[in-house]
């Protein structure tokens, strides 16, 4: 089986490295999808939800939260150097979900006093908690649930 090894680095470390048989990223162009032996690219990210197809069951699919960064793949080793990142399982939705009202009140501020840097800054903080808030909502749709009979 032809496979690829998967990395997601960020300042504070290696967050995600595993094989898969399929990405999807974003690029400030639009979607791209990454498959095994695919040729050498160097591309820039933007906030997106990562999706990789790990190569040990055909419904194992990891979400990654993704603020921005590179991509690289070459020689079947896709290497993303991100700001930051978190996997859904990681994510604190209500923490997000903080963020988000933080961000909102900023953008708010920062246009009644005119202030444009500061309004940019605070979509961009708009944009990673939604990111955030999406990736965790929805891993509870994506992951299977068991239940247990009594």
């Amino acid at each position: 089986m032809t496979q690829m090894t998967v990395q997601v680095v960020t300042p504070d470390g290696i967050k995600y490295d595993h094989h898969a048989k399929y990405i999807s990223v974003k690029t400030p162009d639009g979607e791209i999808g990454i498959l095994p032996n695919h040729i050498n690219l160097i591309a820039p990210l933007v906030i997106h939800e990562m999706k990789i197809r790990r190569i040990d069951d055909d419904n194992h699919v990891d979400w990654i939260a993704i603020n921005g960064g590179i991509m690289e793949v070459k020689d079947n080793l896709v290497t993303i150097v991100a700001d930051s990142a978190e996997r859904s399982r990681d994510i604190d939705v209500s923490r997000a979900q903080r963020a988000k009202l933080r961000a909102e009140h900023e953008i708010e501020v920062a246009q009644t006093t005119h202030n444009i840097d500061e309004v940019q800054r605070a979509k961009v903080a708009l944009r990673r908690a939604l990111n955030r808030i999406n990736v965790g909502k929805n891993r509870l749709f994506r992951e299977p649930v068991f239940y247990l009979n009594k």
